[in-house]
C-alpha cells in the first residue's frame, strides 16, 4: 500500500500497548480507525482520546476468541467506514510455567486468543478485502517467540510459531490468488505493554477451579516478563515498523536486538541436525 489517507484500518487489542500505538499511527496517516478490545472501559478511553484529537475512529468491544464477535467487528468496519484496508490481528495474551503443570485452561485460552483470534480475523476480513479489489494489507502479530524457543514459556511459543506458519501460508495463497492484498507478520521483542498483567482479562470459562495453577515456575516467568516489559521498547516503535512494512509490502517485521541471534542459533540447530541449544537473547 502506498496511500493511506481516507482508508480504513482495524486493530484488535487496540486499547493499550502495541494496538493503541498502531491505532494512533494510522490516525496520523489520515486513516479511519476501528479499535477493538475486550476491555470496555479501556476501549472507551482510547476512543475518546483519539476523538478529542479530531481523528475519525470508532470502538467495538470484541473478544477475538469468539468468531461471531470478530464477524461483528468486520460488519462494524464496513457499515461505519465502507471498508477495511489494513487489518491488524494484534490481540494476544501470555501464560507461563512448566508445560506439564500448566492447566488445560491455560492452553485453551492461549490458543483461543493468540491463534484463533488471528484465524477469526483472517476469515472475517480477507474475503471482504479481496472483494474490494484495491490494495489492502493484513498484519498478524506474532512475536520473536515465533522464531525461538525458551523454557517456561512453551505454550506462548507454540501459539506464536503457529501464527507465523499460518501467516506465511496466507502470504503465499494471497500472492497466488489476490496479490493486491499484502501480508506482514509482526515479531516484537520486549515491548512496554500490559501483557504481564493479561490475567485482568481472563474470561470466566478459563478461570474455574484448578484453571490457574500456582507454581514456582509460573511465578518466576511472570515476574521475569513483568520486569522485562517494564524496560522494553515503546509501542510506538512497533507502529513505525508496521507502517514501513505495509508501505514496502514487506512480510517479516523482526526484532533488532539479541533475539535475532537466538533465532539464528535455532535455525543452525535445525540445519545441522543438532539438539536444541538454549540460547537466551543477549539484551545488554
Amino acid at each position: 500500500m502506498e496511500t493511506f489517507q481516507g482508508k480504513t484500518a482495524v486493530v484488535t487489542g487496540a486499547a493499550s500497548g502495541i494496538g493503541h500505538a498502531l491505532a494512533l499511527r494510522f490516525c496520523e496517516e489520515g486513516m479511519n480507525v476501528v479499535l477493538a478490545d475486550i476491555e470496555p472501559a479501556a476501549l472507551t478511553a482510547a476512543v475518546s482520546e483519539l476523538e478529542s484529537s479530531g481523528y475519525s475512529v470508532c470502538g467495538v468491544v470484541t473478544d477475538v476468541a469468539k468468531p461471531e464477535q470478530v464477524s461483528a467487528l468486520a460488519d462494524a468496519a464496513f457499515d461505519t467506514f465502507g471498508g477495511a484496508h489494513i487489518v491488524c490481528n494484534n490481540a494476544g495474551i501470555f501464560t507461563g510455567g512448566l508445560l506439564w503443570e500448566e492447566s488445560l485452561a491455560d492452553y485453551q485460552w492461549s490458543l483461543d486468543v493468540n491463534l484463533w483470534g488471528v484465524i477469526h480475523g483472517v476469515r472475517a476480513f480477507v474475503p471482504r478485502m479481496i472483494d474490494q479489489g484495491e490494495p489492502c494489507h493484513v498484519v498478524n502479530t506474532a512475536s520473536m517467540a515465533a522464531l525461538t524457543t525458551m523454557p517456561f514459556a512453551g505454550v506462548y511459543h507454540m501459539t506464536k510459531h503457529a501464527v507465523l506458519a499460518f501467516s506465511e501460508s496466507l502470504y503465499h495463497e494471497l500472492a497466488l490468488t489476490a496479490p493486491q492484498v499484502g501480508v506482514s507478520v509482526l515479531c516484537p521483542e520486549l515491548i512496554k505493554t500490559g501483557i504481564a498483567n493479561c490475567d485482568r482479562n481472563r474470561p470466566a470459562q478459563y478461570s474455574g477451579e484448578g484453571d490457574i495453577v500456582e507454581s514456582d515456575a509460573r511465578t518466576m516467568v511472570h515476574d521475569s516478563i513483568a520486569s522485562g516489559v517494564s524496560s522494553g521498547l515503546p509501542p510506538r516503535e512497533m507502529a513505525e515498523r508496521v507502517l514501513e512494512a505495509v508501505k514496502d509490502n514487506r512480510f517479516y517485521i523482526l526484532s533488532n536486538d539479541g533475539w535475532m541471534e537466538s533465532a539464528r542459533t535455532r535455525i543452525e540447530d535445525i540445519l545441522q541436525g543438532r539438539n536444541p541449544t538454549l540460547a537466551p537473547p543477549d539484551l545488554t
